[in-house]
């Protein structure tokens, strides 16, 4: 009985690992690679230079002269044109009197 409960034990903790791990369905082929590699080193970044303390700001912002080169927005949304208010509405002095004093 306890070789059964062991069993059922390591196949549902074997189901559940399985299904953690997330994969898109969206294949990035060698040919997108290597087409974002050379618009990487147009914009200026040059891999493996030996530069690896600056390495994080560095792709980004070839990756974000590309974006721009490109005519990309940034994840965050893009400019919007416009004003916005914030706030409650106006009310009227007599409604405000109607309401609050007594």
């Amino acid at each position: 009985m306890k070789s059964l409960i062991k069993a059922v034990v390591i196949v549902a903790s074997l189901a559940a690992s399985a299904t953690v791990f997330a994969q898109s369905n969206s294949h990035v082929t060698r040919e997108q690679v290597r087409a974002e590699l050379v618009q990487l080193q147009a914009s200026g970044y040059h891999v493996g230079d030996g530069d690896q303390a600056h390495y994080p700001d560095a792709i980004q912002a070839a990756e974000a002269r590309v974006a721009a080169r490109n005519g990309e927005t940034n994840g965050y949304g893009g400019s919007v044109a416009g004003s916005s208010q914030s706030g409650r509405p106006a009310v009227p002095a007599a409604d405000w009197n109607a309401m609050y004093s007594r």
